[in-house]
């Protein structure tokens, strides 16, 4: 090649390296459009998803619970509101209302709710039936967390957290189902956890009570199917909150699971979850990160692996007590 064609060659280079760098501010800048416009619609569709409906949330005074009335009620919900405390629930119903437009949202309703208390339930279904004389959504979200061996946890105790677990949430769901059952329409979700599909030491009643609450529902989905009634379930690890400094302390292998900094998710989160999840009438959701995700899966795949990793955890936390 001679002195001219090589500069040639060079000068052609020169145009297309500036071409390249110039296209890149593009790509990105269409890129970020593009996402842009995807948010924009998805926060309409969800608008659309929850706009008018009939909303009964459990357990509202909870961090989860709170922050999904904040959504339905903005949303243009007509929302239920259940909990313990009739206190608490009236300032929650006050500070949503104060926070929201009048013209563009539904008064509040308001409902004692104890699953504690099984012989009140006929009462609150009733009395959630007279609100307004039907209801589109369920929200199943009430947990009771019960962590200690097993030889320590009374009967008393078991009977409370099947109470507040399973026997409340499947009462009131069955109350409630003959009045979607009659509209053929309605939408059963149940904020469970991933001890659901995996058991961890030291949580033994919690996680039976998670167990029977998820194969009750994941029947429940077929048996109702016909009526077009839908049934949903969400499991995460935690909802995230202050790690006490004894927990966070732990250094056994199992753990890891119950470590709500880095595998907790944030009740924002789990809330844009949960109105996802009634949009497009997804059956089973995980909000986890991969490790816990691996342990569901390994347990099924490779069950002694998990089951000598959990012993492993049992004998290093013996240890480190023993230590202390």
């Amino acid at each position: 090649m001679d002195l001219e064609s090589l500069w040639e060659s060079l000068s052609g280079m020169d145009l297309i390296v500036p071409a390249t760098v110039l296209l890149i501010p593009v790509v990105v800048v269409i890129t970020a459009g593009l996402f842009y416009l995807i948010s924009v619609v998805s926060r309409l569709l969800s608008k659309t998803t929850v706009r008018h409906k009939v909303v009964v949330i459990t357990d509202a005074l909870s961090g989860l619970g709170n922050e999904c009335a904040k959504v339905f009620h903005k949303g243009g919900a007509r929302v239920i509101l259940c909990g313990k405390s009739w206190e608490k629930l009236e300032a929650l119903g006050d500070d949503l209302a104060s926070a929201s437009d009048p013209t563009t949202t539904f008064p509040l309703k308001l409902v004692l709710l104890d699953f504690g208390d099984m012989e009140s339930l006929p009462e609150v279904i009733a009395e959630i039936l007279e609100c307004y004389g039907c209801l589109d959504v369920l929200l199943l979200n009430s947990s009771l967390k019960v962590k200690a061996p097993v030889q320590s946890v009374s009967l008393e105790m078991e009977k409370l957290v099947m109470d507040n677990n399973y026997f409340g949430p499947v009462t009131l769901a069955k109350g409630l189902l003959p009045s979607m059952i009659s509209r053929r329409a309605g939408h059963l979700l149940l904020v469970n956890s991933i001890q659901g599909k995996l058991a961890v030491p030291f949580r033994t009643t919690y996680a039976a009570s998670k167990h029977a609450v998820q194969a009750f529902f994941d029947c429940l989905r077929a048996e109702v199917q016909e009526y077009g009634i839908s049934v949903s379930t969400v499991s995460h690890t935690f909802i995230s909150s202050p790690v006490p400094a004894d927990e966070s302390a732990s250094q056994s292998i199992w753990s890891m699971f119950s470590r709500q900094k880095t595998l907790g998710i944030t009740a924002d989160k789990a809330a844009s979850e949960i109105v996802k999840t009634l949009s497009s009438k997804r059956k089973e959701v995980v909000m986890a990160p991969s490790l816990p995700k691996m342990a569901i899966y390994a347990r099924s795949i490779l069950p002694n692996v998990v089951f000598a990793v959990m012993a492993a955890g049992v004998n290093n936390a013996a240890a480190l007590e023993a230590m202390n």
